[in-house]
């Protein structure tokens, strides 16, 4: 079974800053990070070819600096790594990140035929959940989203079948092969990577294409000239306001929460009724 794990290097959000001026993120001095999703996505990936055996490859779109997150994902146990990697795919939105990676896949399967794809739910800097989606729908496979659990993978019958996160539960789905999963980070937890791991991840050197590697490609869906998505304004949300404390004993705690709780119920109803 030929796995395809699709990645992106993305900025550590956790230190990244808005630019008042500019509206934009500020990257100056941020790290870059292969994106968390991602991450368990490479894991399952690898666990599912522990199970069934077979073959892992990673493939991401970024600039040249990005094969260090297919070196990550080397580290973790894939097998392969491809990077596209070209000027003409600046300032790509997700419809065209989609088409982009379509193309690398469209290349990799004439080489050797790819079963599942399999994606984060979203990168942390954009958070929009859609290069997945846009990623099947332009291969012409199912998409199936927001992954827990796979329970099984049936090759002889060509099948899956997985458990889709809902907010109030799961349901399990049952998906011919090929299909492209989005996974939740609780579908797994990612170990250290073994020594042998990180010494391959070290010395390797993934495959890099341009744009002129790829075939039947419209450049006029490429980057910025393909991207539609506008961004009008940035900003950063106001900090929460800090909880109320409760004060005196516990008989008085508890009136003052339940008068907290039956304001909060009676705000609901009046908006509610809106």
């Amino acid at each position: 079974m030929h796995i395809l794990v699709c990645v992106k290097q993305v900025p550590d959000t956790k230190i990244i800053k808005i630019d008042p001026k500019t509206n934009t993120l500020d990257r100056r001095g941020v790290p870059a990070i292969l994106n968390p999703y991602d991450t368990h996505a490479v894991e399952e990936a690898v666990r599912l070819r522990a199970r069934y055996g077979g073959k892992v490859s990673i493939l991401s779109m970024g600039p040249p600096q990005a094969v260090a997150a297919l070196k990550k994902c080397v580290e973790i146990g894939a097998d392969e790594g491809y990077l596209i990697s070209d000027r003409a795919f600046a300032g790509a939105d997700t419809l065209a990140t989609s088409y982009a990676l379509s193309r690398a896949i469209n290349r990799i399967m004439k080489e050797e035929p790819i079963d599942l794809v399999i994606c984060g739910k979203m990168a942390i800097d954009g958070d929009t959940g859609q290069v997945g989606p846009g990623i099947a729908r332009r291969m012409n496979i199912p998409p199936l989203t927001g992954v827990k659990k796979v329970e099984e993978v049936d090759e002889a019958n060509q099948k899956i079948i997985v458990h889709r996160k809902l907010e109030d539960g799961y349901e399990v789905l049952t998906s011919p092969l090929p299909c492209l999963l989005t996974v939740e980070k609780e579908i797994n937890e990612v170990p250290y990577s073994p020594l042998p791991n990180m010494i391959r991840a070290a010395r390797y050197q993934p495959t890099v294409w341009t744009v002129n590697d790829l075939e039947d490609v419209d450049r006029s869906q490429l980057g910025l000239k393909g991207s539609p998505t506008i961004v009008g304004k940035m900003f950063s949300p106001p900090k929460p306001e800090g909880g109320k404390r409760l004060t005196g004993t516990a008989e008085q705690q508890v009136s003052q929460l339940v008068e907290v709780l039956l304001k909060e119920k009676r705000e609901l109803l009046v908006q509610g009724g809106k």
